[in-house]
């Protein structure tokens, strides 16, 4: 089955996602059972460039293990280039991005447009792959647009150029993050290539991860979205593949919520620093407490706090009163 699967002991897989997915978020998805963790997509240019912001994404530690570096860019020689770059800071998987939608990225000749030439899929994998010895794997979407759905023609082409696994977003381009991912294009793929599949798309609940696998037979699944405020989504997983839980709430109580968003917040404040901290970590408050009994005044307020010892006090408070029983 290739490298890939001697890389990962479990089936769930973390996404790499964009402004997110750095050291501690990934270090708090693999507490729970993360299989493998993507850092967000690392700009080839930026990377050759040796620019400062660019060499941040590259942040890593002994914990942050088995770990996949996503690169992005359009030119065979500089993808290649960067991809001896992430492995010889530690990189135990390269991944090419094939598949971001944002119109910067378009622009520039990468992510999802590249899925409309094929001839220059193959040169970058082909190039990439010369280029290191570590394992090389392909994120794509179903296709440009729906008249262009041709992520079996790109799978094949991916594993004809040497590529160690493929993972599938079952969303075409122009779709975005919206509507709902084709999980049966997933199942394609999975019948037309040897190398090991990985599904992504509407993976919200531990359940999902369960349906995806048993409809598409992919090897394993990425979380994207469904991992924000919700990292307890992988041990769920794992817990139902392994048949080790009932289906049943794989959510924590108030109390253990707590504890990972302060465990969470200070792995923050140590890499970023206190001050970029207040100002990064509100999307993740807001994920952790969404749907939660209360919780909109304190999402509200969070918005206008300045420092960290008043998001830490309206913190404390709101959970307090969770536990207290007295927010119905």
């Amino acid at each position: 089955m290739s490298d890939i699967i001697n890389l990962v002991q479990n089936k769930a897989i973390l996404a790499p996602l964009a402004g997110i997915s750095n050291l501690p978020f990934r270090l708090i998805a693999r507490s729970f059972g993360c299989a493998l963790a993507y850092t967000e997509m690392i700009s080839a240019n930026g990377l050759i460039r040796k620019t400062e912001k660019t060499f941040e994404y590259l942040k890593s530690c002994a914990d942050d293990k088995p770990l996949g570096m996503q690169i992005f860019g359009a030119d065979p020689q500089l993808l290649a280039e960067a991809a001896r770059i992430v492995a010889a800071r530690g990189a135990d998987i390269v991944d090419i991005n094939m598949g971001c939608p944002v119109k910067k990225v378009i622009k520039a000749g990468a992510g999802a447009v590249l899925m409309k030439n094929p001839e220059l899929v193959a040169r970058i994998i082909t190039e990439v792959k010369k280029a290191v010895t570590i394992p090389v794997t392909v994120k794509i979407r179903s296709g440009w647009n729906r008249s262009s759905v041709n992520a079996v023609e790109i799978a094949r082409i991916a594993e004809d150029s040497g590529a160690d696994a493929i993972t599938v977003h079952g969303r075409t381009a122009d779709q975005g993050y919206s509507g709902q991912a084709d999980w049966e294009i997933i199942a394609r793929v999975k019948e037309n290539v040897r190398i090991p599949v990985v599904g992504n798309g509407d993976i919200w609940i531990p359940q999902n991860a369960v349906a995806m696998m048993a409809q598409t037979a992919c090897d394993a699944v990425m979380v994207g979205r469904g991992a924000l405020g919700n990292p307890w989504i992988f041990d769920g997983i794992n817990h139902l593949l392994a048949g080790t839980k009932e289906q049943g709430d794989f959510f924590p109580d108030p109390a253990q919520r707590y504890e990972i968003i302060k465990k969470h917040w200070l792995m923050e404040s140590r890499l970023e620093g206190p001050v970029a901290t207040v100002r990064n970590f509100r999307k993740h408050l807001l994920w952790y407490t969404k749907g939660l009994s209360g919780s909109s005044r304190f999402r509200a307020l969070v918005g206008t706090l300045t420092s960290a010892e008043s998001m830490h006090d309206e913190l404390d408070k709101y959970f307090r009163f969770l536990a207290s029983g007295r927010l119905k």
